[in-house]
Parts: structure tokens; sequence; C-alpha cells
């Protein structure tokens, strides 16, 4: 065995005793023995150059610093030592409609039928801090999300739910720390504490000064809520995901694979920046963030984009900010497929663009996977198309053999390659970002707005043209009758919201809510004073959240963005 081979072979040896052993401990194996499907060629854990004959000097030493193995520094392989063999991704489908009941009745569906965590999707007056009865509230109450206005709704939401077993996710920004307090709340009355929920609040209010709109502070204030969630979780529920820093929504607005990197890993730099700034120290909260990317059409590109963006994002927390400990380096992704890729033609091919994007979120190492339903482009996804659309992630899991050894991809020629250049041109994007003052302010002045702003209006152009191909809406048109199962969210969830919170505010002890919410905004004028106890107090004493936002707004006032055309 050549010396280069024999090092290589050592540094394998090494994590297969020191990182991989315990990791097997704590989540054995899947199968005491992986195969392809004819049976006769078994699967290891892991390849590397060592497997496939001679290597030199440099190949060993550029294995060791680019790659590294699966569950160590720099993380490019994965960031665990056995990813799937030991436990599959979490299959958290986005779901919620409608009432609080209804939404309930489709999260139960979905864990019957195999889902392994719950990801909840607001309506859009919850989203910017409403409740049903709210002028603005009018026309949208259930309509893309279910409605929670009180806790009362988020017991109905979580009934039957043991929240010590089932991981929360929940797609909310701008009122995000009162959404939580709910679940803290219901929480408590199932006798589950703080430190033994587990789940994820996205809390990522960058980038909906960036790409999405379902802000409602200024970004001051905004900054101060999501540090707030960082401190409280980080001393009373450490099992809690305190942000999803999210690419999803800058990449459905129209940016590129390199943007989505640089764009994420730049807001997430912005929030460690101002945590510290708040006095936390990184390793305290660090290992409480995750992320959120897409999943898009160009199937190698986008495994690559994963591995790219984990590398970035260890060197930057172990180099920028002097993380110590190992899992603070961790960046750790769920994924969608891409929602702005699904055609209302022909919405049968969405079923294969949905395997394409999810088979590459899994090649790519995520964490927790959520597939769209082929009817996404016309409605909120139907039962039916809910089911294929998990059963595409099952299908992938135990028939299609890639989760049977750790990072299958890794070693490709084009593959590293590609990894190479979208990590050096985000880290081009990042060092412009730093030179403007960083992601608060790149978004203060638009930067970011413009630079997806440019690239959506480029892809435009090329699907026009004819150069960038749809299959079924610029190419292999035909003439189709309109698709007619749809789901359709009644007007009448919105009569029964409203008239369920009239009714709530005559049951409930007003008195005790006028002192909550008083000390809630006595809070909110201290810079220093920890909101989220005050909120959890706030919400036990049935507290809307529009009365528990509007208190905020009175002292934080409200966003009003700019024109970056």
């Amino acid at each position: 065995m050549s010396e280069p081979r024999a090092k290589l072979h050592t540094l394998k040896q090494a994590w297969g005793e020191n990182i991989l052993a315990p990791q097997t401990q704590r989540f054995p194996e899947r199968r005491s023995r992986f195969t392809t499907s004819s049976e006769v060629i078994e699967v290891r854990p892991l390849y590397s150059p060592d497997d496939l004959g001679p290597a030199d000097e440099t190949t060993a030493v550029a294995y060791a610093e680019r790659l590294g193995f699966p569950g160590e520094y720099p993380f490019t392989r994965g960031v665990q030592p056995n990813m799937y063999r030991g436990r599959l991704w979490t299959m958290r489908q986005y779901a919620g409609f409608a009432s609080a009941a209804e939404s309930n009745r489709r999260y139960h569906l979905l864990l019957q039928q195999g889902q392994t965590g719950l990801s909840v999707a607001f309506d859009l007056p919850t989203q910017i801090g409403y409740d049903a009865d709210h002028e603005l509230a009018e026309g949208e109450v259930g309509k893309v999300g279910v409605s929670i206005s009180s806790l009362r709704d988020m017991e109905t939401l979580l009934a039957g739910l043991p929240l010590d077993r089932v991981s929360i996710s929940m797609t909310i920004n701008a009122p995000a720390a009162v959404l939580l307090a709910m679940v803290v709340a219901v929480g408590k009355q199932q006798g589950v504490t703080p430190a033994q929920l587990r789940g994820t609040t996205q809390n990522d209010i960058l980038k909906e000064y960036i790409a999405r709109g379902t802000y409602i502070f200024p970004p001051g204030p905004s900054m101060r809520l999501v540090t707030d969630i960082f401190r409280y979780c980080a001393a009373e529920a450490p099992k809690w995901n305190t942000i999803s820093i999210s690419g999803y929504h800058m990449r459905e607005a129209g940016c590129t694979a390199v943007q989505e990197v640089a764009f994420t890993l730049a807001n997430g730099i912005e929030y460690v920046q101002q945590a510290v700034a708040a006095g936390l120290d990184v390793d305290s909260f660090a290992r409480q963030l995750s992320f959120f990317f897409n999943a898009h059409n160009n199937f190698l590109e986008e495994i690559a984009k994963f591995r790219a963006a984990r590398r970035l994002w260890a060197k930057t927390l172990r180099e920028r900010f002097g993380a110590r400990d190992p899992e603070s380096w961790r960046l750790r992704f769920h994924t969608q497929t891409g929602g702005s890729t699904l055609t209302a033609q022909q919405p049968d091919n969405n079923i294969v663009r949905v395997t394409l994007q999810a088979l590459a979120a899994v090649l790519g190492g995520t964490q927790s996977l959520h597939t769209n339903g082929k009817d996404e482009a016309l409605a909120l996804p139907t039962e039916t198309s809910v089911e294929i659309a998990l059963r595409t992630q099952q299908i992938i899991a135990h028939e299609s053999g890639v989760a049977d050894t750790v990072d299958p991809r890794g070693g490709s020629y084009y593959i590293e390659w590609l990894t190479d250049e979208i990590e050096r041109q985000a880290g081009d994007y990042l060092a412009r970002i730093d030179a403007l003052g960083g992601a608060l302010r790149a978004v203060e002045e638009g930067f970011i707005q413009r630079e997806i702003q440019q690239a959506a209006y480029q892809t435009q152009r090329a699907i026009e043209s004819g150069e960038q191909v749809v299959v079924g809406v610029n190419r292999f048109q035909r003439d189709e009758a309109p698709v007619s199962e749809l789901l359709r969210v009644d007007e009448r969830v919105r009569t029964a919201q409203v008239d369920a919170l009239a009714q709530l505010r005559v049951e409930r002890d007003n008195h005790r809510v006028e002192q909550a919410l008083a000390r809630v905004e006595q809070a909110a004028r201290d810079p220093q004073a920890l909101l989220m106890p005050l909120l959890v107090e706030a919400v036990e004493a049935y507290a809307t959240l529009g009365e528990i936002c509007d208190t905020l707004r009175r002292v934080f006032g409200e966003y009003t963005p700019e024109s970056w055309v």
C-alpha cells in the first residue's frame, strides 16, 4: 500500500473508531446488512479515494482538508457519521388550512401514513399578527394555512399530539415568539416541560424583508425578538431549534443556487453577530440554529449546493466567530421541493419534478424533507396528492438504496468541482455583503433584493425565449381540461373563528389579560428585558395573537418597505 493511500486508510480507520462507532451505538443501523438489490454486493457505510486504488500525496491532503469524513469538520460529506444508515431524515410534510380542528385531523392522518414530524402552515392574518376578526383578515382566514388567534386554537391544533415525542416545525416569523409561547403553554398543559419540546420556529425575519413580506415591526425590534428566542431557548428549551434560516423563499423569489447559499449564510452571520452583540456566547446558542433550503430542478447543482453550504458555514462559525464546540459548526437543514418549479399545465409532471428534487435533497444530506403535492400550482394539495408526495419520500428511503451509504455522490469529479465553485462564488457574495456592513445593512440598502430581482428577470426571459425548457409550458404542450378536484376552503371558516373569538373574550378573565399585556408593553420598552416568559404568561391568560402584536406595535411601530426597483 502506498504511503498516501496508507495515510487515507489510517484517517478513515480513526474516523470509524472515534466518530462512527459512538454514533452507531446511539442510532443502530436500520439493517444488519446493507446490499444492492441483487443482495450479492455489500454496501459499505462510506466510500473514499481509499476504496479506488492508489492515491498520491496531493489527493490525500486535499481529501482531508476539503471533504473529510461525515460527522467531522468541515462536514462536506454530512453532519452525522452514519447519516441515513442509522436514522432516516424526518419526513415533515408542510400542512395546515382552515380551522385548527381541520388541520389537526390532517396531522393525525399524516402521522398514520408514516410521516415522522409535523410542519405547521399558518394563514396570512396569523403570519402578520392579526386575529381572525380583524378587518384586514377578511377573505384570508384559513386560506393558505391554519388560523390561530389564541391559545384555545393552539390547544385544538395540537390535541392528541404528544409534544415530548412529536417534533413541531412552525413556519412563522414576525410573531414567532408568540406562537412559540403558545406551544410552550400547550406543552405545560400536557405535563411536557419546555426542555422536552422538540421542533423549530422559522423566526427568520431578514428574508421577510428580502423576499416574502410577512413582516410587522422594523428591523431593529424584529432582531431583538429573534435574539430573545435564542436566549430563552438556550436556557429553557435546549432541544428546540430557535430559527430556520431560510434560503427557500429567496429561491422562490427567483435567486440562483449560488445566491441562495450566499444570502442565506449572510443572514445567518447577521443573526449570530446580533446575538453575540446582545451578550450571548456563540456556543450557547449556535447548536440550536437550523437552515431551510429549496430543492430545485438542476439535480447535480442542488447536491453540490447543499455540500458547499455545509462547508462554508462550518468554516464561518469556527474561524470567524471562534466557536469551539463542533456542534456549533454543523449546518443542519430542512429541505422543501421547489414550489416555483411546479406547473399548472400537465400537473402530473410535477410528480417527476418533485421526485428528482427530493432525491437531490437526500443525496445532499438533508435532515428533514417536505415534498410538494402535484396540484400546488393550482391550490392547497388534496389528501390524495399529499399521500403521493409522502410516498415519494418513502420510496426513496426504502426502495432506492441511496440511503444505504453515506454521501454516495461524494468523490464525483463534477460534484466536487461544482461544490468548490459554488463555495467560491458564494464566498465572493459574502465578501461584498461584508463590505456593505453585513446582511442587515445590505437589506436596508436593497442590495440583496436587487440581485434577486435581476436573477428572476433573467430566468423569465430564458423561459419566454425557449432557451430554458419547461416541459408542458414552453415545449411539449397539449390541450387539457381544467383540473376539477381541488381543495377549497369554505368562507364559513372565518365566521366560526370570529364567533369563537367573541366567546373567548366573554369567558376569559379580562383583568388578567390587561395585566399581562401591560407587563409585555413595559418589558418591550426596556431593551434589556426578556420578553418570552411574559409572552407565555399572556397567552396563558388567553390574550389573543392580535392583542399581543398590537401591544408590541405601540412600542416598536410598523415597518414600511421602500421600493428597490
